[in-house]
């Protein structure tokens, strides 16, 4: 298989998991949202503020080592597998014995027995890491797909049926081990690496510089973002937290569906061919381009129908969760472009400057939420707009130095989806314009109207605008429709 087949078919079987495992996160979701209450979610933001830290050094960046590497043998898996085991065993300990002080300090008791039974993934961890790096080695995305689609079912009705039992903010705790397990059992049968225990200390260091550079930008990334979270969990209480992580989370949905299929893929293809420059260049403008081709009509969609939405699938308590959301998803196009440039700076192993990007940004993004926590969560949406922008700018400057990327060329990657989107924000206009008055208290009838206009409009924009740039990858789709009523024709012929 050729280079562009194999992104193209990862891409595929990582956007069908993504979606169906967003799918999957979100109905459930949506079930425990309404047996649940913004507490119980905010407690185990608040939780992941601490064990989301470690997590990161407890691969320590060597499985993306891994797959980054020309080559790499059973014995450097094993020797990365039996690292990871080590800093899993001692961050468990560290987790057991401070339970008790983090509990003070969040002045709850309930954290103690949370944090400890949470801590335990950390055991299990290395089992899917090491097994997730060989796939992902391999590009054998499909079978990656396969096993999160499993691991979300298994802890989404683990989930749903403990909390209906009443087992509370618990039952987010214990379906994810549940999932864990389940999810190490189906990487085993699903690899051929049989892990073993072996020191091997030189292995270790040959991907540990990488590591550790990886592991550091991403330790900063989510100290982040986590440290927004414990702000406002410390000065403003579980259930804002609750609201604005359920806000935030609404707002990436479309991003969390397309991106992490796209970005894995791109960046094992960017790692191969990471001597040439040229088609490095190619990817990074075709990879944007394709992003906000598809990220961007989720966004203004589901921005437009918000208060809508929030409203029927999870009840009036959750209202207070649109203005933020809405505020967060100007920062959309931000998210793509940085995404984009993170990977070439990864594939070239530039992350010294990302480290150096990310302390920045890091210092930038706290100041921007106490700051806005004057004005509530719609302060901090912002200071998290802002603070997107900012890094935008700097790791593309970043890139700039090692690839000759105009900010020309940059912009014309964009034009399709602007083009696009453009068209389905007017339309959305003069239908709210004709209807919306008509149909306001009606929040499902108005859900009929403006979402399959607005799917209708963008989709044949999409498919018959003459867009060189999309010309391929509509012919493709307009292939897949053609395919799909010619064999819907057969079937209805049988029958």
């Amino acid at each position: 298989m050729i280079l562009g087949q194999g992104i193209r078919s990862g891409v595929q079987w990582l956007f069908f998991g993504n979606t169906g495992g967003q799918i999957l996160q979100f109905a459930f979701g949506i079930v425990l949202a309404r047996v649940l209450v913004p507490a119980d979610f905010g407690m185990v933001v608040t939780m992941q503020v601490f064990t989301g830290f470690v997590g990161l050094l407890a691969s320590g960046g060597m499985g993306q080592s891994l797959v980054r590497a020309k080559e790499a043998t059973d014995e450097d898996f094993r020797a990365v597998f039996t690292m990871q085991l080590a800093l899993g065993v001692g961050i468990y300990a560290t987790f057991f014995f401070s339970a008790p002080l983090i509990a003070r300090y969040l002045e709850n008791p309930l954290y103690e027995g949370l944090l400890r039974v949470s801590a335990l993934s950390f055991l299990l961890r290395p089992f899917s890491n090491i097994h997730l790096s060989w796939l992902s080695r391999e590009m054998l995305f499909k079978k990656i797909t396969q096993v999160n689609l499993m691991i979300g079912v298994v802890t989404g009705v683990a989930s749903v049926a403990m909390a209906t039992a009443g087992f509370g903010v618990w039952s987010l705790i214990l379906s994810g081990l549940l999932g864990a397990v389940a999810g190490n059992v189906a990487y085993a049968l699903t690899t051929p690496i049989r892990l073993r225990v072996r020191f091997d200390m030189n292995r270790v260091r040959a991907h540990g510089g990488y590591g550790l550079k990886f592991t550091t930008a991403e330790f900063l990334k989510h100290l982040r973002e986590q440290g927004i979270n414990l702000i406002i969990s410390k000065m403003a209480g579980p259930a804002a937290i609750g609201l604005f992580s359920r806000a935030e989370s609404l707002a990436r949905m479309a991003h969390r569906m397309v991106t992490p299929a796209t970005s894995k893929v791109v960046f094992r293809a960017m790692s191969k061919v990471q001597d040439d420059l040229d088609q490095t260049k190619y990817m990074f403008h075709r990879m944007i381009t394709l992003l906000m081709v598809y990220i961007l009509p989720f966004v203004i969609g589901l921005g437009w129908t918000a208060e809508q939405l929030v409203a029927i699938l999870y009840g009036e308590k959750w209202l207070p969760i649109v203005d933020p959301m809405r505020i967060i998803m100007i920062g959309a196009v931000f998210r793509i472009v940085f995404i984009a440039c993170s990977l070439v700076l990864q594939a070239q192993d530039r992350l010294t400057q990302e480290v150096i990007a990310e302390g920045v940004t890091l210092v930038l993004g706290l100041a921007a939420c106490v700051i806005g926590l004057r004005w509530g969560l719609n302060g901090v949406a912002w200071g998290v707009v802002l603070t997107s922008g900012f890094f935008t700018v700097y790791v593309y400057v970043l890139v700039h130095r090692i690839l000759p990327i105009r900010l020309a060329e940059l912009l014309k990657a964009m034009e399709p989806a602007y083009l696009l989107n453009g068209l389905l924000f007017v339309t959305l206009a003069a239908v709210h314009f004709v209807v919306g008055d008509a149909l306001r208290g009606r929040p499902i009838a108005y859900l009929a109207i403006m979402v399959p206009i607005g799917g209708a409009v963008y989709t044949t924009a999409f498919l018959y605008l003459p867009i060189p740039e999309l010309e391929a990858e509509a012919n493709r789709w307009r292939q897949k429709a053609r395919s799909l009523l010619v064999a819907a024709a057969a079937f209805r012929g049988r029958t």
